[in-house]
């Protein structure tokens, strides 16, 4: 197939030609070469890559790595594992990656930049562990009705803002972030490094199905659902189907794989106290992330729906509010990881409206979460942290202070401990799938260069973490400043 060309066309009359230009002569030369499997793919990779320099080159959001090593000093220093903070000791940031720690003093690199600390704290950065980029700053009704380019558009201004109250990395626990993660990578938008899981798979009727009644019975051959359509969720039913959508989501990139196996209080269908799934749909899920050497993790509450998923293989739980000691017991015996929210009927809460069924299936959740954090510690269950917030742009801002509510069951510097060790822990369990292959959540040599200044000791004071735009005095994400008050 060869491209029009205009040899014979008079430029005087119609000006300069695209097909004059060196990139068209490039796009052109790929179209007419072979068309096989491995020259598309070759062509399709320099494209691409063309686009990611084009981006990282352009984009004004992002900014500059600095032109030489930067070194902390005059800091306490909390490296994301320790219960205390460390005294004494520089850091060396060089390029996007921790270089040395060392006693302060220490000779520094030629040319290397220092930041004078003044005694604040040294820490990684926040990680939230079931955050929701495409859906936390747009209420329900504009998710079920917009478009994805206007969800997109809303979600890179909340990336940007998620950034600067200092979470430099986040899980997503379903939504079509792709286009988001792709964009923050490679430098057209500021934001955190995101984890995506892609649509959240869930039976018919689960917490997963958003149809409307008229759409049910649905024929064999019925078109997508909107919010399907989106890449919010994806409805299978048996081992076929779920088969087929978890090697979709894979194929687009997701480092781990959400399923939906109890009821949720925000979905219409299902009660509360229901199990989704059953145990052959759920190793199905299990063998094609195994096959992909990353894992499944799933939305419960409940004790049989925890239990059928962990002895399906299942490696991770979201929430967990209503389990009970059993099955507690069994989340410790299996190694699972429980991502456990600070759920409660307080000022952080997304109320749903009093008298509907959703807001009974709200008050019995938070009435577990307590218990759900004593079996949690008790049994010294692996316990991750997320804020989960959903469809409430004015909460957002709180992601911070909702991780301070975690004092109801915590001491301080086990909370931050989680929210940046622990996490990011968590966050590699899906191996060579983690689209980010450093450590993460830590300050020591090798890891990434994700970190923050803190006016102050979060450690004796963690309501500091509740007030960024204050409090935070440098947020360094890969090695560069997203924001630096302090004068090199």
């Amino acid at each position: 197939m060869a491209m029009r060309r205009c040899d014979t066309v008079d430029l005087a009359e119609t000006g300069p030609c695209l097909c004059h230009s060196p990139g068209f002569a490039r796009l052109n030369a790929l179209v007419e070469a072979k068309f096989s499997r491995r020259s598309f793919l070759a062509g399709a990779s320099a494209i691409l890559g063309g686009a990611s320099l084009y981006l990282t080159e352009a984009s004004a959001a992002i900014p500059a790595p600095p032109a030489a090593p930067v070194v902390f000093r005059n800091i306490q220093l909390f490296d994301g594992v320790s219960k205390t903070l460390q005294s004494g000791l520089q850091l060396v940031v060089k390029d996007n990656l921790i270089d040395t720690i060392e006693q302060a003093g220490a000779p520094l690199p030629d040319g290397a930049t220092i930041i004078d600390g003044h005694g604040g704290t040294l820490m990684p950065g926040l990680i939230d562990a079931h955050w929701h980029s495409m859906m936390a700053a747009l209420p329900m009704s504009e998710l079920m009705t917009a478009d994805i380019g206007y969800i997109t558009l809303i979600a890179a201004e909340e990336a940007h803002r998620t950034l600067l109250r200092g979470f430099t990395s986040i899980r997503d626990m379903a939504g079509p972030s792709f286009a988001l993660k792709r964009a923050i990578d490679s430098g057209l938008n500021a934001g955190p490094r995101i984890w995506p899981s892609g649509a959240m798979i869930s039976q018919t009727s689960g917490h997963g199905d958003f149809r409307f009644p008229y759409e049910i019975p649905s024929p064999p051959a019925a078109p997508l659902s909107h919010s399907e359509t989106l890449g919010a969720d994806m409805i299978a039913d048996g081992v076929d189907q779920v088969l087929k959508r978890v090697r979709e989501q894979l194929m687009l990139g997701a480092s781990q794989i959400k399923l939906a196996a109890g009821g949720g209080v925000t979905s219409h269908y299902d009660p509360l106290d229901v199990s989704q799934y059953t145990e052959a749909e759920f190793r199905a899920a299990v063998a094609c992330a195994e096959n992909w050497h990353t894992y499944v993790t799933v939305h419960a509450y409940t004790s049989r729906a925890i239990q059928t998923a962990v002895h399906s293989g299942v490696r991770c739980i979201e929430h967990g509010q209503l389990m009970d000691e059993a099955t507690a017991r069994l989340l410790a015996e299996k190694d699972v990881w429980l991502c456990l929210q600070a759920f409660l009927d307080n000022q952080f809460a997304n109320p749903h409206p009093e008298g509907s069924k959703n807001r009974a299936k709200q008050l019995a959740m938070f009435a577990g979460t307590d218990r759900a954090y004593q079996l949690a510690r008790h049994y010294k269950i692996k316990t991750a942290w997320g804020t989960d917030i959903l469809f409430n742009p004015a909460m957002t801002k709180n992601q911070g202070a909702i991780l301070t509510t975690l004092t109801r069951w915590y001491g301080n510097a086990d909370i931050l401990r989680m929210a940046t060790g622990t996490n990011g822990t968590l966050l590699q369990l899906c191996g060579p799938r983690s689209p980010y292959p450093g450590k993460i959540g830590v300050l020591e040599k090798g890891a990434y260069a994700d970190l923050l200044l803190v006016d102050g000791n979060p450690l004796t004071d963690i309501t500091l973490i509740a007030n960024p735009d204050r409090n935070f005095k440098i947020i360094m994400k890969d090695g560069r400043f997203y924001k630096n008050t302090l004068a090199a």
